[in-house]
């Protein structure tokens, strides 16, 4: 909804239409993220993750402030609860501040405990300027500006198959039959099927990982006063499991990271065949298996595991007990890899013909939504020779 809301602010001439599968927006990764405004701490310097992520931030709480949307830039400490990780804490600064971010401060275990009193760690890095918000709100927010500048949003609009058709694409959905000139497929989780229905053969496959949170009581939820994140592991897209206040006031306790069978598989038993099948059957997913092996079985076990799951927890903040938690949320990423068994890290795009592909928009997408927006209309207006005074072609879809 993020290029459509940008497309028909720039292009009110074109006839947009955003195909949705489901019966109403953001009910996929977007509705069920932690709902971080992240900073760009984390990204490698120069990537696209660190240059959207810190331009999209600032966006992203303008936006917000505009329309009404609740949100808090509550800040975070990110933890080293071990000498080992204090040389990768300064990495993550030097890091943040290359990425043009403001207020980083290394902090002594006693200034770390003035942040969260109930923190264990040897060394802490505050990053002042992550926040949190709604992200379903501003999803729909998108949706209604979108609509509102003439742009149409068609929902329950699985798409079933594309074909082209002289200079155009025809796209036929549970919902109708529609035709454009230009796509642009923003499928997420289905980004590579997608690209296959239009005839093309993706560079990577969309494996999911499924990433399951707890809710901290609401009588223990004082134990936590903002963000709480470890030490990432660099070798992975994932930040560990972390301590999360929420912009309505609950706070969550995760998530880690697990094979899902099923693409938008949010519970341990759901199952797809084809999803199943699908990931198993790709090369670069034993590939990617025989990496890291190790820790994907650790992070299974947390998955059947409370008790693992709190050890984990007890890292950040020793005094969190098992019942202090309650099953809480989980939510699916949608996980680019390659033929290699790589894990894609960056923000991956891809054009061909008429068509502009959005591959691997993983965690800080929805933080950088305005500005990833801004980029993939940069690149239609380019490629597709759309002309911001009306002139030029364009039906996008």
């Amino acid at each position: 909804m993020g290029v459509a809301q940008e497309a028909t602010r720039r292009f009110p001439h074109l006839r947009l239409a955003v195909l949705e599968k489901e019966s109403g927006v953001g009910l996929h990764q977007t509705g069920h993220n932690s709902g971080v405004i992240h900073s760009g701490v984390y990204y490698k310097p120069g990537s696209l993750k660190a240059r959207t992520c810190v331009e999209g931030a600032a966006a992203m709480v303008a936006f917000c402030q505009q329309h009404g949307i609740p949100h808090e830039i509550c800040g975070k400490v990110i933890v080293a609860t071990a000498e080992s990780e204090t040389a990768q804490l300064k990495v993550l600064e030097d890091r943040g501040r290359t990425n043009g971010l403001q207020g980083l401060r290394m902090l002594t275990p006693q200034e770390l405990r003035e942040f969260e009193p109930n923190v264990a760690g040897v060394a802490g890095l505050h990053v002042p300027s992550t926040g949190i918000t709604d992200y379903k709100m501003v999803t729909q927010k998108y949706a209604e500006l979108t609509r509102s500048r003439g742009g149409a949003v068609y929902l329950d609009s699985q798409v079933l198959g594309i074909r082209a058709s002289g200079e155009e694409f025809v796209v036929e959905t549970k919902g109708g039959v529609y035709s454009g000139k230009y796509l642009i497929n923003c499928a997420g989780l289905f980004s590579d099927r997608i690209s296959q229905m239009a005839g093309v053969e993706p560079e990577v496959r969309i494996i999911p990982f499924r990433g399951e949170y707890y809710d901290l009581t609401p009588e223990r939820k004082h134990l936590v006063r903002g963000l709480i994140y470890p030490v990432p592991d660099p070798r992975f897209p994932f930040l560990g499991v972390h301590f999360t206040r929420r912009i309505h006031g609950n706070v969550d306790a995760g998530p880690n990271a697990v094979f899902a069978f099923k693409r938008e598989g949010y519970a341990r038993t759901d199952f797809s065949m084809r999803d199943t099948l699908g990931s198993l059957s790709f090369p670069g997913f034993w590939k990617m298996a025989a990496k890291y092996w190790k820790s994907g079985v650790d992070e299974q076990f947390r998955s059947v595991s409370k008790g693992a799951f709190v050890k984990a927890l007890q890292r950040l903040v020793p005094d969190i007990r098992e019942s202090d938690l309650t099953p809480g949320g989980s939510g699916v990423r949608a996980q680019a890899v390659t033929n290699e068994g790589a894990l894609v890290d960056d923000f991956k795009f891809a054009q061909s013909r008429n068509m502009l592909h959005v591959y691997n928009v993983p965690s800080p997408a929805a933080t950088a939504s305005l500005a990833i927006a801004r980029i993939l209309v940069d690149t239609a207006s380019s490629t597709f020779g759309w002309r911001e005074d009306g002139a030029g072609p364009g039906v996008p879809a």
